[in-house]
Formats: structure tokens, C-alpha cells, sequence
């Protein structure tokens, strides 16, 4: 169904004009920031290919995913919670407390099937508190709340470890992250899949609306009849449950569970989506931008490694990113709203001649 759109113009003669739908205009579809992601990404793929004359070939790339994938998967509920105008940096201490209690169960129990649902109830339960924490006090920050519980969590998993570390997983598990149907791993056709099921669930659902509807304005959705608090709540869940499965692939991919663990992923994350056009002032964005911005950052990281780049250049590369991410949208908006001023000026120069 096309959405009909009501735009009100005032064109330079001062005459206004009411069109119930907004007409394909090739300009604006190639200005998208998504295309700007996409021409990120193969200037990405060209450095690498000259970094590495092995990675040209398609059992390169799709070797490079499985690097990043464990982020990728927290990527699209993050971009949820963006939506909202929140955000929530203590997604990796989550994953480091879930693979902890993943692997606790598993050397006491020696059932991997248990050990993997211990840990993601864990992150389950993690995402609940922070959700059930900003709905009863929406006062609080957000980013006061989950640096808070990113202490609490990662703290708890070095209680429970301490400088240990837990290995001996069964075989088969480390098919989780090394299994691939061709070339292509399980984990990202698990990450395919879960995109388009937050694609669908953000653009073609009425939760992925009222999401919108609160990124907009908590206040005017909460008295439109949007159930803000069990929408929060449910989005910062999803968060936990989801930061455990890349807790799980994490475990399968290293064959051992640390403490410390996921150290600075949060950032890379929310580099991730706020790369991919997701709004930090909450309600707007869209999951194929995050989905492009993953793959952006992800193979950059990747080549950066293979010059043996340090980690330092490589957050500074990274910062710039998001820089160039933020800025062009407001720039962008910039001159949008001094063009609307000057039709503005025109309409009264009129009026008083």
C-alpha cells in the first residue's frame, strides 16, 4: 500500500499548493544515505582486495563476516532502541555476564543444550532490568541507567570468574560459529534472517510505528494510546535476549568463555547503527542502512587488521566515521531549512510590494 504523504509548498510567486502524494524524484532517491553507504562499502572492498589479494574472491568475504557477525546480531535491536530516542551501552557487558553463566553451567552440568539456555535467560533477565528500570523511572537516563548495569554486569561475571577462563565445549558447538553451508557461515544466514525480520518489524508492523511514534515524541504517544512503558520494556529485552546469541557465537568462535569478553563492543555497535542513518534523537532510520553500516565497518576493521593497523588507528578511523555520519544529515538539514527561509522572504517581499 503507498503511503500518501500531505506536503504543503510554497513556491516563489507565494502561492501554496497541497499534494496528497509525494511524487518520485530521482535526486532525492540517489541522495539516500544509504547510497553513500553503499559507495563506503566498495571503496571498503577496494582497500582490502589491495591490502590482501587473497580476500578478492567470494570464500574471502564471506570468511571476513564471521569477525564481526557477533556485533552485527546486536546491531538491529540496538537500532530499536535508537529509535527511541535511548540507548543502552551495556550490551557487551551483558554478553560477557551471559557466556560466564553459559559457561559455569556447562563445567558443573557438562550439558552444553542447558548451558546455552542458562546463558541467554541470563541476558534475557538483563535486558528486562534495564527495560523495567527506564519505564518505572522515566526521569532516569538511559545512558546513566545502562553505564550503570554495564558496571554491574561485567562486574558480576569477573566475581563469578574471577582471571579464569572455561573451555573443553563439545565439538559439535563449535560448529555454531565455523559451520557454513558452502561458504556461506550459519551465523550469517542467521543475521540475514534476523534483519529481515527487524526490517519487517520496524517498517510493516504496528510496534515498529508506535516505536517510531515514541522516538518522535514520548508524550504524544503515551496520550495517542501507545503503551510507552510495555514498548520500552519489550525493546530493551530483545536487547538481552539477543546479546546472549552473540554471546553464544562469541563462546563458539573463541572455544572458551572470559570474563572480559566483548570488551568494548558496545561502541562498535552503536557505531554500527548510528553509521546506518539511525536517528540518536530517536524516530527515524532504517534497517537497511544499519545492515549496510555493518558491513562497512566490519570489512574496514578487517583490512585495517591486515596491515596490521593498531587498535588506536583503527578507533580513530572509526570515530571519523561516525562524524562524517552525524554531520551530513544536519548539513544536509541545514541548508534544507535555509532554503525554506528564503521562499519564506520571498512570500513576504511579495505580500508587502
Amino acid at each position: 500500500m503507498a503511503k500518501e504523504i500531505i506536503r504543503q509548498a510554497v513556491s516563489a510567486d507565494g502561492t501554496r499548493t497541497i499534494q496528497a502524494e509525494r511524487s518520485f524524484e530521482l535526486k532525492r532517491f540517489f541522495l539516500q544515505w544509504e547510497w553513500m553507504l553503499v559507495l563506503m562499502l566498495i571503496l571498503v572492498n577496494i582497500f582490502n582486495i589491495s591490502a590482501s589479494p587473497n580476500y578478492a574472491n567470494v570464500k574471502g568475504i564471506l570468511n571476513a563476516t564471521r569477525d564481526f557477525l557477533d556485533k552485527a546480531i546486536v546491531v538491529f535491536p540496538m537500532a530499536f532502541v535508537l529509535m527511541l530516542g535511548e540507548i543502552d551501552i551495556s550490551v557487551a557487558s551483558i554478553m560477557a555476564l551471559s557466556a560466564t553463566i553459559m559457561g559455569v553451567v556447562f563445567q558443573t552440568t557438562q550439558n552444553m543444550v542447558l548451558a546455552i539456555f542458562a546463558g541467554l535467560v541470563a541476558g534475557t533477565v538483563c535486558g528486562f532490568i534495564n527495560g523495567i528500570i527506564l519505564a518505572k523511572f522515566p526521569e532516569l537516563s538511559s545512558m546513566i541507567v545502562t553505564l550503570s548495569t554495564q558496571i554491574i554486569f561485567r562486574g558480576i561475571a569477573q566475581i563469578i570468574l574471577e582471571t579464569q577462563s572455561i573451555s573443553g565445549f563439545p565439538s559439535w558447538f563449535q560448529q555454531v560459529a565455523a559451520g557454513k553451508v558452502g561458504y556461506i557461515p550459519y551465523a550469517l544466514i542467521f543475521v540475514v534472517v534476523e534483519a529481515l525480520f527487524f526490517a519487517y518489524l520496524l517498517h510493516y508492523t504496528k510496534f515498529g510505528r508506535r516505536t517510531i511514534a515514541m522516538g518522535n515524541s514520548v508524550t504524544v504517544a503515551k496520550y495517542s494510546g501507545i503503551k510507552t512503558d510495555r514498548t520500552k520494556i519489550i525493546i530493551f529485552t530483545m536487547v538481552g535476549l539477543l546479546s546472549a546469541v552473540a554471546a553464544v557465537y562469541l563462546a563458539s568462535k573463541m572455544s572458551s568463555v572470559r570474563s572480559d569478553v566483548a570488551k568494548g563492543y558496545e561502541l562498535d555497535i552503536i557505531a554500527m547503527a548510528v553509521l546506518g542513518g539511525i536517528s540518536t534523537s530517536g524516530g527515524k532510520g532504517r534497517i537497511l542502512g544499519a545492515s549496510l553500516a555493518i558491513l562497512v565497518i566490519g570489512y574496514l576493521r578487517y583490512g585495517l587488521g591486515l596491515i596490521n593497523a593498531s587498535s588506536q588507528i583503527i578507533m580513530i578511523v572509526v570515530g571519523i566515521l561516525l562524524i562524517v555520519a552525524v554531520a551530513i544529515p544536519n548539513l544536509k538539514g541545514s541548508v534544507g531549512q535555509a532554503n525554506w527561509i528564503k521562499n519564506l522572504k520571498r512570500m513576504f517581499i511579495k505580500q508587502k510590494n
